[in-house]
């Protein structure tokens, strides 16, 4: 791919982004670096994790323009319960799981995508999405970390499954750029006991600790990271890096998975520098808050007030 010149993004193209960054700096400018809620309702917390944002999150490139941009603040209240949804159908082959890289602004674990072996169908999507890559997005503290919200709660962390349409399109570049080009799987993670099945990922962090450098990995099952309720949340989006890319289908899981302390500190423990650069750890690498605009949030569920409480 494309090396842009922002550091920390080596893996992603840029050319998309160029173009983006130039539109609707106006409308977008007032909702970036906060929600729509502020000092009134909401806790401090959430200036402190502002004023945590990644450099690439605070110029002109983090502005690019449209309607549907991610990540946003799902609230119960406002979504709508649509009874047409599906199941999400999930069937990943832990063989085609290949290594897992540091890319200088999270850890990466990438798939063999040459076959219809591993993907999703079912839910919101019409077709069948295959498995590309998952990745996470975390904080410095338990404070904060995940991309989305919920009413206004932060996770320490989220997971993102990255899927691409292997029927409307030839490849996952075309798919990036394309109408209905992607589906991305969201789940957080809140602290908890320690997850078993996060562990093996977690034992090979220290090999990858800095930018560039990558790991062995596999077999390895992604479906073991999803919580065991499927119910969801799912809006229309972009991705959470550059290109920004308004393809996304997102599918956002209700309930988080728990992981333990020493887990999120082995993520912490990355680094966004190579070997012989001034060290700087890999935290904070999440996007700020979008704003909702005309979308709608739809979801598998029927909300409750207890349910409110996750």
């Amino acid at each position: 791919m494309v090396r842009p010149p922002v550091p920390g993004w080596s893996h992603l193209k840029s050319s998309g982004l160029s173009l983006l960054a130039k539109q609707v700096w106006g409308t977008l400018r007032s909702h970036l670096l906060r929600p729509a809620r502020w000092c009134s309702q909401v806790p401090c917390a959430w200036r402190r994790r502002n004023d945590a944002l990644h450099p690439v999150w605070k110029g002109p490139a983090s502005v690019p323009g449209g309607t549907r941009q991610s990540p946003i603040n799902i609230r119960w209240r406002d979504s709508v319960y649509d009874p047409q949804l599906k199941p999400l159908g999930v069937s990943y082959n832990a063989e085609a799981c290949l290594y897992v890289w540091n890319t200088g602004y999270l850890f990466q674990v990438e798939f063999d995508d040459s076959t219809e072996g591993s993907g999703i169908s079912g839910g919101p999507l019409e077709n069948h999405y295959r498995l590309r890559q998952f990745h996470f997005h975390w904080g410095a503290v338990n404070e904060w970390g995940s991309e989305h919200t919920v009413d206004d709660r932060v996770y320490p962390a989220e997971l993102h499954l990255v899927h691409w349409n292997a029927v409307k399109y030839q490849n996952y570049t075309d798919a990036v750029m394309g109408v209905d080009g992607l589906a991305v799987v969201g789940v957080f993670l809140k602290l908890g006991a320690r997850h078993e099945a996060l562990q093996e990922l977690v034992a090979v962090l220290p090999d990858i600790k800095h930018k560039d450098a990558r790991a062995a990995l596999g077999p390895f099952q992604p479906s073991c990271l999803l919580p065991a309720c499927r119910d969801y949340w799912t809006y229309p989006g972009s991705l959470t890096t550059p290109p920004l890319s308004e393809s996304v289908t997102w599918i956002i899981h209700k309930k988080p998975i728990e992981v333990a302390q020493d887990q999120l500190a082995a993520f912490r423990s990355l680094l966004f520098s190579v070997p012989g650069e001034e060290e700087k750890t890999m935290v904070n690498n999440y996007r700020p808050l979008q704003p909702l605009m005309n979308r709608k949030v739809r979801s598998s569920f029927q909300a409750t007030h207890k349910g409110a409480r996750l």
